[in-house]
């Protein structure tokens, strides 16, 4: 429904952003960046003039900035500094189903800043969230839903041979393979491939590149990629595009002109091991909640279709929601960023 590029305008339209800026937050760099761009493009304005972006390494912001897009971890950053958050007449906290440790931070704070500062708006927005408990936690705030023009999208489950462990790469392989050849029958649009690392998205590349293509172009997408890289996703070149692409593809970013998704079902989710005494990144069965997002990536210009390398019965015993990073985190570290945080008597 574009809340990510409109809300920040119609706060703008509603002479917000005068008394002090847009706060806007992304969990991902690569989507803090994007966006900044897309909404100074639909502004007419160069990015850093009325729309600028904060991220590490990277402060694209003038003192004529109004709106402000940065990652979730600048803004904790800043509230070390400035605990009323001053800078700021709105807040907008997008993504907010993701419930890292940041956003549950942030939604701490600011619940408490809401009672001692009356002139701060706050927009908490998600495309997959628990409105009713996010709802409750701000004393009962009003839920406003808005449905976005998508067009149906079929879904055909295509789960890989059973193999032995040692062959489910290739297992794996095998069945993006013969996905992307089963789309191409049916036309020529984009596609985009949901994996669960770096390491798999170059896998995956080499696989399509021996599976010579014609005018087919394999394009990876993932959050520590260069931003010149990462713009080329944005760029039509005339040739159908393979995205490749981590979790990044699922909320944060939306991209352009996409006909299919395959999505092989998993997702690399940091969790706390008890035995190693270290926080690992397991790769791990998406919920529910993300798997219908992905299928929702390709109902947004045309119909599509999804095509879910596991069964349906895998996807029908899936979580409903992806658990939130406090449950899967050290609770120790938790502690100390919340002492760091000055968050008072944490009991």
């Amino acid at each position: 429904s574009g809340k990510s590029t409109q809300l920040p305008k119609i706060c703008l339209s509603l002479e917000r952003g005068i008394l002090g800026r847009i706060g806007h937050t992304q969990p991902r760099r690569i989507a803090a960046r994007s966006l900044a761009a897309r909404v100074s493009e639909e502004l007419g304005e160069e990015t850093g003039a009325a729309v600028g972006y904060k991220v590490r390494f990277r402060d694209h912001v003038r003192p004529e900035t109004r709106v402000k897009l940065m990652t979730d971890g600048i803004l904790l950053a800043e509230l070390q500094h400035d605990r009323f958050l001053g800078e700021y007449d709105t807040l907008i906290i997008d993504e907010a189903h993701e419930r890292s440790l940041n956003i549950d931070f942030i939604l701490g704070i600011v619940r408490q800043l809401l009672r001692k500062r009356r002139d701060l708006k706050l927009i908490i927005t998600s495309a997959t969230i628990d409105t009713e408990k996010f709802s409750r936690h701000f004393s009962d705030a009003p839920v406003i839903e808005v449905s976005g023009r998508t067009y149906p999208v079929e879904v055909r489950y295509r789960p890989p041979a059973e193999e032995a462990v040692a062959e489910r790469d290739e297992a794996m392989q095998q069945a993006i393979v013969d996905a992307v050849d089963e789309l191409s029958i049916v036309g020529r649009g984009d596609v985009l491939v949901f994996l669960s690392g770096e390491r798999e998205i170059r896998e995956t590349a080499e696989t399509l590149r021996k599976h010579h293509m014609d005018l087919t172009e394999v394009l990876p997408l993932y959050a520590r990629l260069g931003p010149a890289e990462q713009s080329r996703i944005f760029r039509p070149s005339g040739k159908r595009r393979i995205i490749l692409a981590t979790n990044v593809a699922e909320t944060s970013l939306t991209v352009p002109g996409i006909r299919y998704v395959i999505d092989a079902g998993y997702a690399r989710i940091s969790r706390y091991s008890h035995r190693s005494k270290v926080q690992r990144l397991p790769v791990e069965r998406v919920s529910r909640a993300s798997a219908d997002q992905r299928k929702g990536r390709c109902g947004r210009v045309a119909e599509g279709i999804c095509i879910r390398l596991y069964s349906e019965e895998d996807y029908l015993v899936r979580r409903d929601f992806t658990e939130p990073e406090i449950l899967r985190t050290n609770l120790a570290s938790v502690i100390l960023q919340m002492q760091l945080l000055g968050f008072g008597d944490i009991e």
